[in-house]
């Protein structure tokens, strides 16, 4: 029920680039560009700022954006709430996740689903996709959600949330506002996530692809956190790749800025990870939940 022409620039202004956003949603980037035109021919006001190749809104652009979220939720509690009319549901569910979708993505959902069951109880547990899947290989969790790409004969994995991955530093880094190249990375002081980190995986994987070799890079230090990274890079001048759903917050705040890497981009999904086979009705409830 979501406006198109609204979901087209809710997408847009997510992703701040038109290519990945007509790519998000299988159309070309010509009509993407066409139906941004019509809505700022309807409401008299232009909508993004165009810089070389990439975009920023403007203060019309991010009016409509927090009009647009409350558009698209409004619509899909409608459909969800209707869908849900004389259903009963009760038990617990727990739930493994790894650590940048347990704190950054998670929380909203789980806030979200208490509202319409709270007969249901979730326990939320916490690790790295390695220890996430090992709890679920041992059956102590009834489904994990995980950011590694490595996959196992033993689960299924379904799409959650698409993702990016980018470099970042304090505002004020020297460095924060230019273009650097994959071989600048080498001069750089970097901090990355721990081993059985699923972002570290990814990015090592990424690299690798380019012919970096992350071993080679100058790791100043290895940290179990995101919240630890981002709270190193403000009293540093070290970079580190962080999930862009991680520093949304230090973004509007104006206190970290993404540094552009020419001709590289680390883009990702996160996944559900289940056992193999017919999944509870709690599960199905959960996973329908969250594609609501």
């Amino acid at each position: 029920m979501f406006d198109y022409r609204l979901k087209v620039f809710h997408t847009a202004a997510s992703r701040l680039n038109f290519t990945k956003a007509s790519e998000e949603l299988h159309i070309s980037q010509p009509a993407v560009t066409k139906h941004i035109k019509e809505i700022e021919n309807q409401l008299g006001t232009k909508l993004f700022d165009r810089k070389g190749t990439s975009v920023q809104l403007t203060q019309s652009g991010k009016i409509l954006f927090e009009y647009a979220e409350k558009i698209r939720n409004i619509y899909r509690d409608l459909e969800f709430e209707i869908s849900q009319v004389n259903e009963q549901h009760r038990g617990k569910l727990i739930i493994g996740a790894s650590t940048s979708v347990a704190q950054y993505v998670l929380p909203e959902i789980l806030a979200k689903f208490n509202t319409y069951y709270r007969d249901i109880k979730i326990e939320l547990i916490t690790h790295n996709t390695e220890i996430i899947s090992d709890l679920l290989k041992e059956g102590k969790i009834d489904l994990g959600i995980i950011e590694g790409e490595s996959q196992s004969s033993f689960f299924d994995y379904k799409i959650f949330k698409a993702d990016e991955i980018v470099l970042a530093a304090k505002t004020d880094h020297p460095l924060a506002h230019k273009t650097l190249s994959l071989k600048d990375l080498y001069d750089l002081n970097l901090i990355f996530r721990e081993q059985g980190s699923g972002t570290l995986e990814y990015i090592q994987n990424r690299l690798k692809e380019k012919g970096i070799n992350i071993a080679e890079l100058n790791t100043v230090m290895q940290l179990g956190s995101s919240e630890s990274i981002k709270n190193y890079l403000l009293h540093s001048d070290c970079m580190a790749f962080l999930s862009i759903s991680s520093i949304l917050n230090e973004l509007k705040n104006n206190t970290l800025a993404i540094v552009d890497i020419r001709n590289f981009s680390i883009e990702r999904d996160f996944h559900f990870i289940l056992p193999k086979g017919e999944q509870s009705e709690m599960i199905k409830l959960f996973l329908k939940f969250v594609r609501s």
